[in-house]
């Protein structure tokens, strides 16, 4: 019986002095996610820099830890006005393309959501503005999309337009949004953002933009100083919307195109104006700038050196017209044909080599090439031929006084003379017609 009573104190100890150095043990005081050591390059890029547009290379962080880095980041204090309202121009099939290509980057960025769809819209319209990028929208959403790892827009070159399509009823309504967009609706909150990435993730970038709004699990960001400002977006829309491949299956406007028929070296932005022209302005020396016509400093006529490439055409006009709103430059490669003054004669305007038009109050800017002297990428590149005049119009003789004869009565004709002066035989006269 004693054995009995020992074992069950110290089955009973063996349950309970555990449970009280549980109980009683000391807490542990509770940590925080600690923010992840990630260094990022953190450069304000001065306005006589053009920032460069870089590939999206994401931090090596686990999402938990990429949030917590993001949270991090404050938001910026300065005024976060908003952009201006956009009016798309230029031919039908031009806008069609725009539509479709605005439409496809808001449903594969953000899914059939409306609000991060507006978003999506606004930011690529943004860049469109912005000099660091192309100025069509295609351009701008296909911006890379030749590199796997170079794209801007990820759908545009990791396969998804090939694995999978929107359904009918979101795609018409990604197209609506589309179509507001491109009309003059402004979606306000993101200002003059010109990048977004999701909150489980961390571009190397994102160090050197500022942070300035949060929607549903995007964050948006511009440019720090300068470059982020309204007068930054300051460049107009080359309404010559490249054709898309990628985009043939969801777009009609897209059929028959093929990827080297896109631009120079594969680009789709490479239309109308050079991709990259203000670059390409900076191999222009300023020696080469030519004089404005005298009596208007707004008009330029042009002869083009013999050795430039004739897509550096756009970067002459570009610098030649620096920053007027309206400009117009017209140029030719035999000088012959340049005219003093305008307008050109119907000889010199066939011979034209290349005109570029910019006229910032009706948002219209385009420059054109002949196709007859330069092979271009777009038929929407070529200057139209003028038509050939119609030939002269015979003079119509004037009405005679003289009533006409009446049928079935003979009238006496002097006889005709013949080439000799004599009176040439006489024509019987047809017989007066019976009464009855």
């Amino acid at each position: 019986m004693w054995l009995r009573l020992v074992l069950g104190i110290v089955a009973l100890a063996a349950l309970v002095v555990p449970a009280l150095l549980v109980l009683d043990a000391p807490r542990m005081p509770h940590r925080a996610r600690r923010v992840p050591p990630v260094v990022l390059p953190n450069r304000v890029v001065p306005k006589e820099e053009l920032p460069p547009v870089e590939p999206v290379a994401i931090a090596d962080l686990d999402p938990e830890d990429a949030r917590a880095f993001n949270a991090s980041i404050p938001f910026s204090t300065d005024p976060n006005p908003a952009a201006r309202p956009f009016h798309l121009v230029g031919a039908a099939d031009s806008q069609a393309r725009a539509v479709d290509c605005l439409a496809a980057a808001e449903i594969y960025e953000a899914g059939d959501d409306a609000l991060g769809e507006r978003a999506v819209a606004q930011v690529i319209l943004n860049r469109v503005r912005h000099p660091a990028f192309p100025k069509t929208v295609c351009g701008v959403v296909f911006q890379g999309s030749e590199r796997s790892t170079g794209c801007q827009f990820t759908f545009s070159c990791d396969g998804a337009l090939t694995r999978w399509s929107p359904t009918p009823v979101a795609w018409a309504r990604a197209r609506e949004i589309a179509q507001m967009a491109l009309h003059g609706t402004v979606f306000r909150p993101v200002g003059h953002a010109t990048h977004y990435h999701t909150d489980w993730v961390v571009p190397y970038w994102s160090a050197s933009l500022d942070k300035i709004v949060e929607l549903h699990t995007h964050l948006f960001f511009r440019w720090a100083g300068w470059w982020g400002t309204p007068p930054a977006f300051n460049r107009s829309y080359v309404a010559a919307e490249p054709n898309i491949p990628l985009l043939a299956k969801l777009s009609p406007a897209h059929l028959g195109g093929t990827t080297e028929a896109v631009g120079p070296a594969g680009d789709p932005g490479a239309t109308g104006l050079l991709f990259d022209a203000n670059k390409a302005a900076g191999a222009i020396p300023a020696s080469a700038v030519p004089a404005a016509v005298a009596g208007d400093q707004n008009v330029f006529l042009v002869t083009l050196p013999d050795d430039m490439v004739p897509d550096l055409y756009p970067a002459l006009a570009l610098r030649t017209c620096g920053d007027r709103p309206y400009c117009k430059f017209m140029a030719w490669l035999d000088p012959s044909k340049k005219p003093a003054r305008l307008p050109p004669t119907g000889d010199q305007a066939a011979a034209m080599s290349f005109s570029y038009l910019r006229d910032e109050k009706v948002q219209y800017v385009k420059a054109l090439w002949n196709c007859e002297q330069f092979r271009r990428p777009s038929t929407a590149q070529c200057m139209r031929r003028q038509p050939q005049p119609a030939p002269a119009a015979m003079p119509t003789p004037s009405p005679t006084t003289e009533p006409a004869p009446l049928d079935g009565v003979r009238r006496k004709t002097p006889p005709a003379q013949n080439k000799a002066g004599a009176a040439a035989p006489a024509t019987p006269a047809s017989p007066v017609p019976s009464s009855d």
